[in-house]
């Protein structure tokens, strides 16, 4: 049996990840690569009630450390269900967002403390992680102004520049600390150079 492989995509609102995902769905696809989309928080029925509550509860407060242990048994759930089972089927898993997105967004932007953070990740997930993770890096003032256009604000997209920042910090932080897995690509270019990117970086992990 193909082992399968885990991919993550990542970065602040506005960076296009949604778009990207669909691009390198369809650019493995054509290659014959059996491929299962999916998201977080979500991917399940309980992971996606989750999501609604954290993304659009804006009239619901919800402290830090409730935010991220919501967000750890989204994914307890997603990787049981969904993610586990499809790796055993010799899948590509594209992922948007895992847990780099809690130490950027809870721990970065919440300023919880990444050890505590690390003890979720490691009881939810073992010895799991992404095979890669592409970090899709723009300025907080051109991913806000994309995603202002995209939609309505929700819960995460209403918070500070600042906010933003030390989200956007801890990612390239994170990508420093672990550049055998988590690629930078610059989402500030064009469309098509940015899928050249993501193509010179595929063929290199296939």
């Amino acid at each position: 049996m193909v082992k399968g492989r885990f991919i993550t995509l990542e970065g602040i609102e506005g960076v296009g990840k949604t778009t990207h995902l669909a691009f390198i769905a369809d650019y493995l696809e054509a290659r014959q690569y059996p491929v299962l989309i999916t998201r977080e928080p979500g991917g399940t029925k309980a992971g996606e009630a989750v999501r609604e509550i954290l993304l659009h509860g804006k009239e619901i407060r919800i402290d830090a450390m409730t935010e991220l242990l919501l967000m750890f048994a989204a994914r307890a759930q997603h990787l049981q269900e969904v993610v586990i089972p499809a790796l055993a089927e010799g899948k590509i898993v594209l992922c948007d967002r895992f847990t780099d997105a809690s130490y950027a967004y809870q721990g970065g932007g919440r300023g919880i403390a990444q050890a505590d953070i690390r003890i979720l990740e490691q009881l939810v997930q073992q010895e799991l992680q992404p095979n890669l993770t592409l970090l899709f890096d723009a300025s907080v003032q051109t991913g806000l102004s994309r995603a202002k256009k995209r939609s309505e604000a929700d819960r995460f997209e209403s918070e500070t520049i600042a906010f933003f920042e030390r989200v956007r910090q801890t990612y390239l932080e994170r990508s420093r600390n672990k550049p055998d897995r988590i690629k930078i690509i610059n989402a500030e270019q064009t469309l098509p150079a940015v899928e050249q990117d993501i193509i010179r970086l595929m063929e290199s992990f296939l």
